[in-house]
């Protein structure tokens, strides 16, 4: 699974002319769903972005993480499977990579619920359509994540 997270002032989703999903302040997660990928990975993926401690506090320095903001936060959650574009033999992306729709589907929606689960308030564009996202950068702040790079921990106790 992999996710370009980005810090934003502001971000929204607009699907044949009409907002399907808009966050203030807060976190934009493009989600990306490869072959193989898990409800565990899944899991561990949005605890990890919810914990990201990118937000700065009262001094100034990135100590606050989504969840600290509680109401004053939102997630945008957009599935975007071209994360898993390969384009090291030519100039045309494969996307062999990315997961079948059906499960891609099935855990972008988990994911959701998950985000959900932890008490951020949580919107999403709308899988497999055409979206026109939006979004102010804040820093600009732009992390990528990937569950199968062993250099990120992923899992209890990993803040």
């Amino acid at each position: 699974m992999r996710a370009l997270v980005q810090r934003v002032k502001w971000a929204k989703v607009v699907v044949e002319g009409k907002t399907v999903g808009e966050i203030g302040p807060g976190l934009l997660t493009l989600l990306g769903v490869g072959h193989g990928d898990t409800e565990a990975e899944a899991e561990k993926m949005i605890a990890k972005i919810a914990k990201l401690r990118i937000f700065e506090d009262a001094e100034g320095r990135m100590n606050r993480s989504l969840l600290d903001l509680g109401d004053g936060g939102g997630h945008l959650l957009v599935s975007q499977f071209t994360l898993y574009g390969d384009t090291t033999k030519g100039n045309r992306p494969s996307f062999a990579a990315a997961g079948k729709p059906d499960a891609a589907k099935a855990l972008y929606e988990r994911a959701v619920v998950i985000s959900r689960g932890l008490g951020l308030r949580t919107e999403t564009g709308t899988f497999q359509a055409h979206m026109e996202v939006s979004l102010l950068n804040d820093g600009p702040v732009t992390l990528w994540l990937d569950s199968r790079d062993r250099a990120i921990p992923f899992g209890p106790g990993k803040e």
